[in-house]
């Protein structure tokens, strides 16, 4: 049995995922002062990983346990401690902003990932040459 190395498969996965996220986060921005507007997310990578096949999967006994197509969208709850405009919309700008950090921050890491893998591919080419 063989198995191949799907890092490619999962980083596009993932690079769409947080394009969808980040266009859902631009809404929600764009309509905070939309009245009656519902501020909105994405559910989870992890849950929509899960549907698409490519689910994590350990391959050797030493490997950690992963926590926890179309990628759904869900309205969200406003938090206590956070402001909200008074449009009546349910967005909180300052929580938009930290998704909008961590959807920037989370395609920084898989980008680094992919071209140091690829290094290594390239590497491993030329060594055996």
């Amino acid at each position: 049995m063989t198995t191949g190395v799907y890092l490619f498969d999962l980083a596009s996965q993932h690079a769409r995922y947080l394009a969808v996220r980040q266009a859902t986060i631009a809404g929600n921005v764009a309509n905070a002062n939309t009245a009656d507007y519902k501020a909105r997310d994405v559910l989870p990578f992890a849950q929509v990983l899960a549907r698409t096949g490519l689910d994590m999967a350990s391959t050797a006994g030493t490997h950690l346990e992963a926590q926890g197509s179309r990628i759904p969208v869900r309205e969200t709850q406003p938090r206590e401690g956070w402001d909200v405009l008074e449009s009546s919309s349910s967005v909180s700008l300052e929580q938009e902003m930290l998704k909008a950090s961590d959807v920037s921050r989370q395609h920084n890491l898989d980008t680094a990932v992919v071209k140091s893998f690829h290094r290594m591919l390239m590497a491993a080419t030329k060594s055996g040459s």
